[in-house]
């Protein structure tokens, strides 16, 4: 799952972390306009360098997938859209020569997954007669009736001539690890969890031949989602992308998100390959952290790193 050599990556699948931060994103501006004594320190550093150049610059939780199918055509899935996706696609589509969206995903219906449906008209394909392909998204009812009440032009697709609108298609799929759906050419199982007490969020598992599971807000997880998961359930996994939003702290009944021991834990359980982390707020120092997870590698037997933004993984879906 290592960076191939660049005449290699035309025939590979790959994901691509558009995003590796909490809602919020990083530098936390609290942080800059009212500084502590001592300032922050990683939103301090989140200032100090190019963004590309630093991974203490977060934005919203995101992954784009570049699925390779067996002709060799590329198709690219977002999973998630959040409030920072304009600044994402200037950076990374650019940097990463990805052209278009072909679809997307929505874990649920908060403001960090979704704010950015607005904008998806700047990554869509166009047909032949240079009018926008709509671009099908898959969500569950729950997060279509959200979205329709703070989108109803995008639901509705009223577009008047000369707006630059998204032209989406809608799908609902169901929260259900045993109804599986295909987006672009890829399946996809939803991987129900936890994200505070009364509230279901999804996950995704995907890949015919490497697998790869995606859990971006979870608080808790189901047993039915573990299981599907799990070495010890259905089969080990290649890759886990799991949350760990703080660095301290066990969590407890009234949180909405995992902390680093909490995902330790379970990347314990599960047992995947290897696990990058996501959802970090500023309290996670890359490179501190880094050196940190990789003592807890050597001991526990599984590689554990934090992700970055615009890291590229090359695997075989």
């Amino acid at each position: 799952m290592e960076q191939l050599p660049a005449g290699d990556a035309a025939s590979s699948s790959s994901v691509i972390f558009l995003g590796t931060g909490c809602s919020g994103a990083l530098p936390d501006t609290r942080c800059l306009i009212r500084p502590t004594a001592p300032p922050c320190a990683v939103c301090s550093l989140g200032v100090s360098l190019p963004p590309e150049r630093n991974p203490n610059y977060r934005c919203n939780t995101s992954l784009l997938i570049d699925y390779c199918g067996d002709d060799g055509t590329h198709n690219y899935i977002i999973i998630d859209v959040g409030k920072t996706f304009r600044e994402q696609v200037l950076r990374w589509f650019v940097h990463h020569k990805i052209p278009w969206v072909n679809s997307i995903i929505l874990t649920h219906e908060h403001a960090d997954a979704v704010l950015g449906l607005d904008d998806v008209w700047m990554v869509q394909p166009k047909d032949c007669s240079n009018d926008l392909r709509r671009v099908p998204v898959f969500l569950t009812q729950f997060t279509m009736d959200s979205v329709a009440a703070r989108f109803p032009y995008l639901v509705k697709n009223e577009v008047e001539e000369g707006d630059e609108v998204s032209q989406l298609d809608w799908t609902i799929i169901e929260g259900d690890v045993d109804k599986p759906f295909v987006s672009s050419g890829l399946e996809f199982v939803s991987l129900p969890v936890m994200h505070g007490v009364d509230y279901v969020c999804l996950g995704f598992l995907f890949g015919r031949k490497a697998r790869v599971a995606y859990l971006s807000d979870v608080s808790s997880f189901l047993p039915q989602t573990e299981y599907a998961i799990s070495k010890s359930g259905a089969g080990q996994l290649d890759l886990l992308i799991l949350e760990a939003n703080t660095l301290h702290g066990e969590g407890d009944d009234r949180s909405t998100h995992l902390t680093l021991s909490q995902t330790l834990a379970a990347v314990k359980r599960i047992r995947p390959k290897r696990a990058l982390l996501i959802g970090m707020r500023h309290d996670f120092e890359h490179y501190t952290e880094n050196k940190n997870l990789a003592k807890w590698s050597s001991s526990e037997g599984i590689p554990v790193q934090l992700a970055h933004d615009g890291l590229r993984v090359f695997i075989d879906l």
